[in-house]
Formats: C-alpha cells, sequence, structure tokens
C-alpha cells in the first residue's frame, strides 16, 4: 500500500488515540500467502515510536538519505522547496516552529529528526534494517533481492531481472513518460552541489551542532546486509 492517506493524517493531526484503528484497517491481507507491506511517507517517521509499540517485532526497512544527498533532492526546486515549507509548518509540533528559517535549516531539522527517529527504531525493533539511498541507485538488484527476502516476498531472480531493466528505474518517478536513469541523476546532482553548495554548507553546520552524526552513524550500522 503506497502512502496511506489516513496514516498521514493521523501523523500531521498528532492524535495517536486513532493509532491502533489506522494500522488494524491497514494491516488486513490480500492475500493470505504474501505480506501486506505499507510504504510510508515523511509524517508517518513521527509516528515510529507508537508503530513500533504495536507490533515491534514487524520487519522494517527504513530508506535512508545522508544528508548531503537529501539537500541535493529537496532544494533541487521551487516546486521541492514548497513542498518543504509546507511540510515543515505542517510537522511544527515535531520539529518546533520553523517560520522565517531558511531552507537549509528546515531541512536540516527535517533530516535530522528523521534520522534520529529511524536511529531509535533500529535500537528497538530486531526486525529492522537500513537501506542507504545511493548504494541502492548504484547497485539495485542484490538490495531488491535482499529486501524481499526480509520482508518474506517471494521473488525470482526473473522478476527482479524484469523490474531493474524495465521502465521504472529508466524514467522520472512523477511521469513515467520522462526518461531519466541513474546516470541521468548523477549528472543533475554534479550540478546542484555546486549551486547549492552555501545551503548544504550551512544545514551540515546546523547537524554538526546538533550532534547529528551519532544517529547517522548507528543507521550505517543496521544497512541490509549483502
Amino acid at each position: 500500500m503506497r502512502e496511506p492517506v489516513a496514516l498521514r493524517q493521523t501523523a500531521i493531526i498528532g492524535d495517536r488515540t486513532r493509532l491502533p484503528m489506522v494500522v488494524a484497517m491497514l494491516s488486513k491481507r490480500y492475500r493470505a500467502d504474501a505480506p501486506t507491506i505499507i510504504k510510508a511517507n515523511v509524517p508517518v517517521n513521527f509516528l515510529l515510536d507508537g508503530l513500533i509499540e504495536l507490533d515491534p517485532s514487524a520487519p522494517a526497512i527504513f530508506l535512508h538519505c545522508e544528508l548531503r544527498d537529501y539537500l541535493l533532492a529537496i532544494l533541487r526546486s521551487d516546486g521541492h522547496r514548497a513542498w518543504l515549507r509546507t511540510l515543515t509548518t505542517r510537522l511544527a509540533q515535531y520539529l518546533g516552529d520553523l517560520s522565517g528559517s531558511s531552507d537549509a535549516r528546515r531541512v536540516a531539522a527535517l533530516w535530522l529528526a528523521q534520522t534520529r527517529a529511524f536511529a531509535s527504531a533500529v535500537d528497538t525493533m530486531p526486525r529492522a534494517r537500513v537501506i542507504e539511498t545511493e548504494a541502492f541507485f548504484a547497485a539495485p538488484a542484490p538490495i531488491i533481492e535482499r529486501a524481499a527476502q526480509h520482508l518474506g516476498i517471494c521473488s525470482t531472480k526473473a522478476t527482479i531481472d524484469a523490474t531493474i531493466n524495465g521502465g521504472l528505474l529508466a524514467t522520472y518517478s512523477k511521469d513515467s513518460t520522462i526518461p531519466f536513469d541513474n546516470d541521468a541523476r548523477l549528472a543533475r546532482r554534479a550540478a546542484l552541489e555546486v549551486v547549492l553548495a552555501p545551503e548544504i554548507a550551512e544545514a551540515q553546520e546546523l547537524v554538526d551542532q546538533a550532534g547529528g552524526k551519532a544517529a547517522a552513524n548507528r543507521l550505517a550500522e543496521a544497512r541490509l546486509a549483502m
């Protein structure tokens, strides 16, 4: 289930009394021989402690970006920056009041809060693992194979090859008519690093001052074994 609205709304509203009901609704099995896998979005990361309480033994995978990668992904366009400002405003109960803050500061706060939540989760959930985004893009096939095993999905080499060689990793995620592969992503990233260098430095300084390195190191220890 991709980014179920009920779970996102629960995080935005902050009413945790509804969390058990929402999770029960989303956890229905649609096939008796396969698990229901929920792909959450950013706000749900702020409910992690509540979700863990409901089922600490559940298998989970956390997709994590290093700070620089997160900055390059979010600050790359006016549309993404607008999303950032709207989201961090809606998440003020978790992040604090960031009104008037720079986009770099908003990204730093959002990244740090999620990274700490992930680090806490892997300490609590024995079946939690981490995928680092750049490692996935560089070599998706073995990571998909191990992720499927971890989540209890029956996946053959032919299925994985079809996924890798199909359109999913060769087109833009928001518009499948636009060609966009990892080489194109890396080229865009290289160009953005020059343009965004001052904001990257600002965000990095803020995270370093807040002691964010320890949480990131903990996630590195829990990466999905290859």
